[in-house]
């Protein structure tokens, strides 16, 4: 017997003899639960062979197995086979380290000062970084053989069912997940379509004259032309595009009708039955991005009204997570077999992890809960905003991420942006929404970063309206200018 083993047999023999009369196999069990307690028997301690300590104690090794037997159950020994009985380690285990990072850092100056950046936004935390750690824990605890092959398209059925389950509420018309094809966020998902539809050397894409930029950079990366086409009140006017598709043999229009981006504007049921009367007449495909609004999208998609040219693109991005790049596109039923194509042989196709986890979140009602909940926290940031910019003219929505704000006479977009940003206040020029070398009222854009109350929202905003208000005695004859407030993630 080692050293070791003859201190702790040492151990339990002095615990032994110390306690009261009794069955032998009780009077043992209480002295190695007294010498774990203590610390006497510290975890991990090897406890001697039923037979040896038996042979020390003067008792049947039975009577020792009875006793370890006891404590094995109460959790504080562990049997190991091959090697022995163990003390247990009882200590509650120390918090895992975080699957994702949580904080929020406040931006600074190169001199130190404190910033207000609206150059991005980020989401309020309602419950939805719980939500992803646990999926990301149950991914880790769960059988993973699928990792050892390349997956096929029958790996990701079970997250292409989840954004039919996701989008259930949503007017598509007739579609399941074999139309569904998932990508890394909305962006990725755009490139996808416009990789399928477009064809030619220089194929021209039609958008609205202030949009999303992302529509005009994945354009141009295929070296598509862009072309602007005008709006009003309601979003697209179909005059103007039936005008532009005929003069420049459009192949695709990409479109936020649900809630434009950057305008806010909500294009009306009447008015997408007109556009989309457009396409098809000449012939165009339509790419629907809906992942601007927080919620749900009521109207007919375009994808329901034209079943043979409309697309649709969405994303998590914006009402749970755009960290984790998870969206998703829908073709024509007919042309379901060329997205497929251009996802399993680009480069935008979906890793099989995080389409496990998307999967996961998108299939559990809590998830829909936390979605709710964060609607209505960008609701609140929402009114504190239009609180502290509504003397100005506000164009805005509860189910945006941000507001469109016309900006008094005088001001052009550098000098508003110096003047935001004396008041520590970074924003980004409206051209961003723009596509080149198209001439458009002047504009400043900023994000915002929804992660404190409402009343931090609205100290914010106040910096940033100071330059707004002190223009408003400025010559009224001059050209009117835009600006947006981006109030969450985009």
């Amino acid at each position: 017997m080692s050293v070791e083993g003859n201190i702790v047999t040492d151990t339990i023999s002095a615990l032994f003899a110390a306690q009261a009369n009794g069955p032998k196999y009780r009077g043992l069990a209480d002295a190695l639960r007294e010498g774990i307690s203590e610390g006497g028997l510290p975890p991990g301690t090897r406890l001697p062979p039923v037979r040896e300590l038996g042979w020390h104690l003067a008792m049947t090794p039975g009577t020792v197995s009875r006793a370890y037997t006891i404590l094995t159950d109460e959790g504080l020994l562990e049997a190991e086979v091959g090697r022995g009985t163990f003390v247990r380690d009882t200590a509650p285990p120390p918090p895992p380290a975080p699957l994702l990072e949580t904080r929020t850092l406040a931006d600074r100056t190169p001199e130190g000062a404190p910033v207000v950046n609206l150059f991005t936004g980020r989401l309020p935390d309602c419950g939805q970084l719980a939500l992803i750690q646990q999926a990301f824990a149950r991914l880790a605890t769960a059988p993973q053989p699928g990792l050892l092959d390349y997956p096929s398209r029958e790996t990701f059925r079970p997250a292409r069912e989840a954004v039919v389950h996701w989008l259930e509420s949503v007017p598509m018309g007739n579609f399941g997940h074999e139309d569904i094809v998932m990508a890394h966020g909305g962006q990725s998902a755009i490139s996808l379509v416009m990789q399928a539809v477009l064809t030619g050397r220089r194929p021209v894409v039609l958008v609205e004259e202030l949009c999303y930029p992302g529509f005009r950079r994945a354009a141009e990366i295929l070296r598509a032309e862009v072309v602007p086409v005008p709006m009003d009140e309601q979003g697209l006017r179909p005059d103007a595009l039936a005008d532009l598709a005929r003069r420049h043999e459009a192949q695709m229009l990409c479109t936020s009708p649900a809630l434009h981006n950057p305008t806010t504007v909500v294009t009306p049921t009447e008015r997408r039955r007109e556009i989309a009367d457009v396409a098809r007449a000449q012939g165009f495909q339509v790419l629907e991005d809906d992942c601007t609004r927080l919620g749900d999208t009521r109207s007919e998609t375009y994808r329901a009204l034209l079943p043979e040219q409309g697309w649709f693109v969405s994303s998590i991005s914006k009402i749970l997570s755009p960290g984790l790049r998870i969206g998703f596109a829908v073709a024509p039923m007919t042309r379901r077999g060329e997205l497929r194509r251009v996802a399993e042989y680009g480069a935008g196709k979906l890793a099989q992890p995080l389409a496990q986890i998307a999967a996961d979140l998108l299939s559990r009602p809590e998830t829909r809960d936390v979605a709710a909940a964060v609607r209505e926290r960008n609701a609140e940031y929402v009114r504190a905003t239009v609180n502290v910019l509504g003397v100005h003219e506000l164009r805005w929505h509860e189910d945006a991420g941000f507001a469109w704000m016309r900006l008094p006479a005088g001001w052009r977009p550098a000098a508003f942006c110096r003047a935001a940003e004396a008041q520590g206040v970074y924003i980004r020029a409206a051209e961003e929404f723009a596509p080149r070398d198209h001439v458009v009222p002047p504009a400043g854009a900023a994000g915002y970063q929804p992660a404190d109350p409402a009343r931090r929202v609205r100290g914010r905003a106040r910096p940033f309206a100071r330059p707004a208000r002190r223009a408003a005695g400025a010559d009224s004859g001059l050209t009117l200018g835009y600006i947006v407030t981006v109030i969450s993630g985009h």
